[in-house]
């Protein structure tokens, strides 16, 4: 790699390395702005019909003639025509991204290549700052201070949205997790009082929308998908999955088996209400258990030390005075 360098910079100068950067980087933009630019032929357009993005017309028909909008544009960036290049070929790994973005709140049918394209923008963005910091520095760039200031910031960008969405689906599972007991005795109380299970999830997810929004819209994407005809399993599987909470995927396999074998619901979420009561409860002895060990680290770091040195400090001094060191 230094030998490389070498030669480019004997070859162009000291700037050379960032100059080859600089055009390969110009021949791949080149190279992929007539790819991006194809379009495809039109499926419809064998049928017939025409303008499938903004309403259907027949080809036959006036040009003139007003079309329906059938979907509502809402005025955001498109990355449709880029979405063969920013999401992933395999649909193993396309699931996988989609289902991590799910379960972080992200549920747009266009969120995998707004990913993709996040990761490549702020990678491409912090090579371009390390290269313009470069340039203003001035000197002749060293292979150290190539990988400090450009490398390395790119790769930074590039894992940057990962993180986030890594931490927005931690803090999103960790909020419905708290809010989730609260939440089972309002359903418990709403079936008890005579509400059927799609009433009592709808009204419940009114009532904790101010304490716990991420709860309250996976119960809202389940009364509205039971409300369009699809099966309560599936629809409550699809919930645990969204989720990845374990209490919910506990909380869906009780009402499965309830509606397998005939029980009452109103018995299984009151035996499960309570038992998640007493999770809570456990869940905050954990956490008082630990707090000793944490607050003895602490305690060793930022209490000992000093303490020594106060101690200890002025008889090393005294020996060091005593022997003459530092004289």
């Amino acid at each position: 790699m230094s030998s490389i360098l070498e030669f480019i910079t004997a070859a162009l100068g000291p700037m050379g390395p960032l100059i080859v950067v600089g055009v390969f980087g110009f021949l791949l933009i080149m190279v992929s702005i007539p790819l991006l630019l194809k379009k495809g032929a039109n499926p419809y357009e064998k049928l017939g019909i025409k303008g499938v993005g903004q309403g259907f017309t027949r080809a036959s028909e006036d040009t003139e003639a007003p079309r329906i909008n059938l979907r509502y544009d809402s005025g955001k960036m498109n990355l449709q025509k880029f979405e063969a290049f920013l999401t992933p070929k395999n649909e193993e790994e396309f699931s996988a991204a989609r289902l991590k973005l799910t379960q972080a709140g992200y549920r747009s049918r266009g969120a995998v290549g707004n990913f993709n394209f996040a990761k490549m923008a702020l990678g491409v963005s912090f090579i371009f700052f390390g290269v313009v910091y470069m340039l203003v520095q001035g000197g002749q760039p060293t292979p150290s201070s190539v990988v400090l200031y450009v490398l390395l910031p790119g790769g930074v960008g590039y894992y940057l949205p990962t993180y986030w969405v890594e931490r927005r689906r931690q803090t999103r599972q960790e909020e419905v997790e708290h809010g989730f007991p609260d939440a089972l005795d309002l359903m418990l109380v709403c079936v008890e009082a005579g509400q059927s299970l799609d009433q009592s999830i709808l009204r419940v997810a009114g009532e904790i929308r101010g304490s716990n929004v991420a709860l309250a819209e996976e119960f809202e994407i389940v009364s509205h998908e039971m409300r369009a005809g699809k099966e309560r399993v599936v629809v409550l599987r699809d919930m645990a999955t969204r989720c990845g909470v374990t209490d919910i995927s506990s909380f869906v396999t009780v009402l499965i088996q309830s509606a397998s074998f005939g029980t009452s619901i109103s018995d299984a979420l009151r035996v499960y209400a309570d038992e998640m009561r007493d999770k809570r409860v456990m869940r905050a002895e954990e956490k008082a258990n630990k707090l000793p060990t944490k607050m003895t680290l602490g305690t060793m770091m930022f209490t000992v030390p000093p303490l020594l040195i106060v101690m200890v400090g002025p008889s090393v001094y005294d020996i060091f005075q005593a022997f003459g060191v530092g004289k």
